[in-house]
């Protein structure tokens, strides 16, 4: 890849060598490869300095190497957002992602303390539904400063990442992840949502 900004690089170098106590080589980080999460999305974004106010969502696909079963694929979608303000807080970032579940349908949710190399403190959301019980719905957090602060980013700022396909089994009471790639289409016409 190329990455023109050579103040960002040094800086992100920086914060490596300090932070992680080891010798960062470009090389590697210029390396292209497929992305595990949409947070790779949120990096970029960061690295356009955005100034708070900022609110972007994201939805991409992202891969990992996970063995395929009726929760597991290695190919989804997830949703990203990032927001960044002059006040924002956990509790403002609690307090958006029950919104946003709310928005769905989901009226219960909980939040389980959790650990992503990105966010301190960070959460697992989960989701009460039916027939089901509690649900992951969601990974989130405020953004250390080790992410945010290269990019000239210094106000607070929160981020979380769905699992969409998920929801989208919850939602179609599909019990199988697979079954959302049918290709029997009258299978995918119809599943009527249900949550």
């Amino acid at each position: 890849g190329r990455i023109s900004d050579k103040e960002l690089l040094n800086n992100v170098k920086e914060v490596h060598e300090k932070w992680w106590n080891y010798t960062w080589d470009v090389n590697n980080a210029l390396r292209l490869v497929m992305r595990s999460q949409t947070t790779a999305t949120t990096a970029r974004v960061l690295s356009t300095r955005p100034k708070a106010p900022t609110r972007t969502f994201t939805i991409g696909k992202v891969f990992r190497p996970d063995a395929i079963d009726a929760t597991h694929l290695i190919e989804f979608h997830q949703l990203d957002g990032l927001i960044i303000e002059k006040d924002f807080n956990f509790k403002k970032l609690l307090g958006v992602l029950k919104e946003i579940f709310k928005g769905l349908g989901i009226t219960e949710v909980k939040f389980k303390p959790a650990y992503f190399p990105f966010t301190e403190p960070s959460v697992e959301v989960y989701g009460l539904i039916e027939k089901l019980g509690w649900v992951e719905m969601a990974g989130a957090g405020l953004l250390r400063p080790e992410v945010s602060e290269p990019a000239g980013v210094n106000d607070p700022a929160g981020a979380w990442g769905i699992g969409l396909d998920r929801l989208a089994m919850l939602f179609l009471n599909v019990k199988d992840i697979r079954d959302l790639y049918s290709e029997d289409i009258e299978f995918l016409r119809n599943r009527k949502v249900d949550i």
